[in-house]
């Protein structure tokens, strides 16, 4: 039997594409995953043919902060949590899908010579994925663009999870009183939600409730509590595909794990990514992107006013069959073939060396 390691974590953006490759690995794998004690460990722990690993992990504050003082002390801790684990699991691969956690099991890995497939959701490498660059044999990339960066980059799109193609929108209809006769709108921010997001939805719910149907996942972080007619608020979109699946369109950061299930499906966005303040500005790329494909619009934070905001919804319904229209013909194929062809083809390499 084989034996792969996965890893990655922090968000939903960096643990729902890795488990989208464990679904369509082949039967012969044993399968682990080595992360920290956030989000990946209470998503993982929920998947019975995969063994969790917990390590130490290390994350750089964008923020001047005593903290970052300590970022090698604490990275040289990981590595050895890390390499612990790798030698007790004696893995063939290991998949990386990025993100400081999982940085330190990359480094390990590199180090005990084990084959490294990752992957890059964004279309510019974070700082995460350009350390990671440096040990992996092959990293995957979400856009074509993003392998302009270094040869040993391989554009194979998205992985995404088999659920989110196998919605049922009538699960979340039941959940509310909604109008027929109004279109639907779902409100995401991504696994951590979206603080800014939820506030305009909520300053602006009475204008957004005579013209849509809205379920608002709003993250498990926010602790306001509203109800309103044809209004639905939710925590957590654990089964994403049966929230899009209702969907008609969606209001959204930017990330591209989400954005690209958006493309997936067919459902037209308006993006309002995270600002230059609190990102590398990952997700305002993203957006333009799909903005010049005429598959999403957006609107960024400094240049959003409650006029702008629900004159850019109303819009977006009024044209969802253009923007439908041309996210059939983006080309759309399985990324996870693709990896998987190469997580292969990396493990067979280092048999033979």
């Amino acid at each position: 039997m084989k034996k792969i390691v996965l890893t990655g974590g922090g968000t939903a953006g960096h643990i729902y594409p890795a488990l989208a490759v464990y679904e369509r690995l082949p039967s012969y794998y044993e399968v682990h995953f080595v992360g920290g004690s956030g989000m990946e460990k209470e998503i993982i722990s929920k998947e019975k043919n995969i063994r969790f690993h917990e390590i130490h992990t290390v994350k750089l504050q964008r923020k001047l902060t005593a903290d970052n003082l300590l970022i090698p002390i604490k990275l040289i801790r990981a590595i050895k949590d890390a390499k612990k684990e790798l030698k007790e699991i004696n893995p063939d691969v290991i998949f990386s899908k990025g993100g400081f956690v999982s940085v330190p099991t990359v480094i390990a890995g590199r180090q005990l010579h084990i084959p490294i497939i990752s992957h890059e959701s964004d279309l510019s490498m974070g700082l995460a994925n350009k350390i990671i660059l440096r040990c992996c044999n092959h990293m995957c990339t979400t856009f074509k663009d993003t392998c302009k960066v270094n040869k040993k980059c391989v554009y194979t799109g998205q992985p995404i999870r088999k659920k989110v193609f196998e919605g049922n929108g009538n699960k979340i209809k039941s959940q509310g009183s909604f109008s027929p006769q109004l279109p639907n709108l779902l409100v995401i921010g991504g696994s951590l939600g979206a603080k800014y997001i939820n506030g305009l939805v909520w300053k602006n719910l009475d204008k957004l409730c005579d013209k849509f149907n809205v379920v608002h996942v709003t993250g498990k972080q926010a602790k306001e509590k509203y109800s309103h007619k044809n209004y639905l608020q939710v925590e957590y979109a654990e089964n994403i595909g049966d929230f899009l699946a209702f969907a008609d369109i969606v209001l959204s950061r930017a990330g591209s794990g989400a954005i690209n299930e958006f493309l997936a499906l067919r459902k037209p966005a308006l993006l309002i990514p995270l600002s230059k303040a609190c990102s590398r500005g990952d997700q305002i790329e993203n957006a333009k992107l799909f903005m010049n494909l005429n598959i999403a619009d957006m609107l960024e934070e400094e240049n959003c006013n409650e006029d702008i905001f629900i004159k850019k919804l109303e819009d977006l319904i009024k044209n969802k069959d253009f923007y439908i229209k041309n996210m059939e013909k983006i080309q759309n194929f399985d990324a996870c073939d693709k990896i998987i062809e190469l997580i292969k083809k990396a493990q067979i390499k280092n048999k033979g060396a």
